[in-house]
């Protein structure tokens, strides 16, 4: 990684630890609890290579970076609890459906990672291409798809129908699209319901509890609750019932998310 990166992450990590301790304001802890992150979770990811290079594309292969980034997240006041892991689809892949916040999110992927087993996820392309990180991406198994290439898109969004029903992946998306941190969902996109049609395995909802520890510059300590919903069946469901699909999960998981009172 070079002598600088390790300097930078040094820099980082004492100072965080000082600050951290309430030397300074809410803001100045905003961004060092952000900084802390994002320096940690890059060096988590690709710090393994030299392990991952053994058995590339294989899912596993992401443990150690996950491991990593739920350290980062204890580090900077995060605490994480999974629920509702009897609700996990066993006898197929799936396709996991996630409602999407923040680049905090990333938390959620390492949590989920080793309690669901055999994850992926899809990725533009342009994302290899920022080595080291698209390198360590490549290696456990990130799906790359050209999203400027309706055929090409197509094509890997098959191949991953493939995938699913063979090794019984699991293929972890964020079918909102875009972050936010409204009490109300954004709406769905369908690629996430076209790829669970496409494979005839069932679309498995996660909720993740509303991060009401961020706020305008602030940024606190708090919990991260993740709850896995039961499946919702795509058996038999053909390419012009995606939009009924999208509706019925949709549906699920904004009553769910509804429900839930704020995170302490």
């Amino acid at each position: 990684m070079g002598v600088f990166f390790w300097a930078v992450l040094v820099m980082v990590v004492v100072v965080g630890w000082l600050v951290l301790g309430g030397a300074t304001s809410s803001t100045a802890r905003y961004y060092l609890k952000f900084a802390i992150f994002g320096v940690g979770s890059l060096f988590s990811a690709t710090s393994p290579i030299p392990l991952m290079l053994r058995q590339p594309k294989d899912s596993k292969n992401a443990l150690l970076p996950a491991a990593g980034l739920r350290f980062i997240a204890r580090m900077i006041g995060l605490k994480c609890f999974v629920r509702g892991k009897e609700n996990i689809v066993k006898d197929s892949g799936c396709v996991v459906v996630i409602n999407h916040q923040s680049m905090l999110d990333l938390i959620v992927l390492a949590e989920l990672w080793p309690v669901m087993d055999r994850c992926t996820v899809i990725s533009k392309k342009e994302i290899f291409y920022l080595w080291p990180f698209g390198l360590a991406a490549w290696l456990w198994g990130t799906i790359f798809i050209d999203r400027l290439n309706a055929e090409r898109a197509q094509h890997s969004i098959n191949s991953t129908g493939e995938i699913i029903r063979n090794r019984k992946a699991r293929v972890l998306m964020f079918p909102e699209g875009t972050r936010s941190m409204k009490n109300k969902l954004l709406p769905f996109k369908k690629g996430a319901f076209h790829l669970a049609i496409a494979s005839q395995c069932p679309v498995q909802p996660v909720i993740v509890s509303r991060y009401t520890f961020l706020g305008d510059k602030r940024f606190d300590s708090g919990i991260i609750d993740i709850t896995i919903l039961p499946p919702v069946e795509t058996s038999g469901l053909v390419r012009e019932d995606v939009t009924k699909l999208v509706d019925e999960t949709y549906g699920i998981m904004s009553k769910y998310l509804e429900s839930l009172s704020p995170s302490p």
